[in-house]
């Protein structure tokens, strides 16, 4: 009989952590902070485009991922991979590593669970930061200033989801109507 117990526990546990680690980011805006610091708003930039990046990439269907709006555009699949690109700049400063021009290739949900947890892993460690000018995005032997992140890669995949939204609208999929941009929640 404990045995069978341990098992149920074990097994539920196990089930429990399966569906957590199922569940991507920003479905939602965190709480902000009580505080305003350097950190805390640059987590908060970062917030609120992975909130933008999740609604814009939501339910997206294999027609709108092929969509391009003429032959001198990207697809809104090839957007997703460039803001996969930019999500890697973002955590690669707050980690400190060197970006590589290498990309592997991912399937949609793949890429849209790595871009949503990169920019969760950077949002976290700038949120507890005393000072972020540490976090500089290094290539090669260049060290970039991390003022560079805010009007780089932040505002580019930021502007990105503005087009993932305008895409999709045109394909007759727009992002779920009870999506709050203004408050980062869903309207019930």
């Amino acid at each position: 009989m404990k045995v069978k117990l341990i098992f149920c526990v074990c097994l539920l546990t196990q089930l429990s952590f399966s569906q957590e680690k199922n569940e991507l980011p920003y479905y939602e805006v965190p709480d902000y902070p009580e505080e305003f610091t350097a950190g805390t708003m640059a987590a908060r930039m970062v917030d609120a485009l992975g909130f933008r990046f999740y609604w814009a990439t939501e339910g997206l269907t294999e027609s709108d991922l092929a969509y391009k709006p003429n032959d001198g555009s990207r697809t809104t699949r090839e957007t997703i991979d460039h803001i996969l690109g930019l999500s890697n700049i973002i955590v690669n400063s707050t980690l400190k590593k060197q970006n590589s021009q290498d990309q592997e290739e991912l399937t949609f949900e793949e890429s849209r669970a790595r871009i949503l947890n990169n920019l969760k892993t950077a949002a976290d460690i700038l949120r507890e930061s005393d000072d972020i000018s540490e976090y500089n995005i290094i290539f090669g032997d260049n060290k970039i200033p991390f003022w560079n992140q805010v009007n780089g890669p932040i505002a580019d995949a930021i502007w990105h989801c503005g087009q993932l939204a305008i895409f999709r609208r045109t394909t007759g999929n727009p992002i779920n109507p009870k999506v709050n941009h203004f408050t980062g929640k869903i309207r019930n």
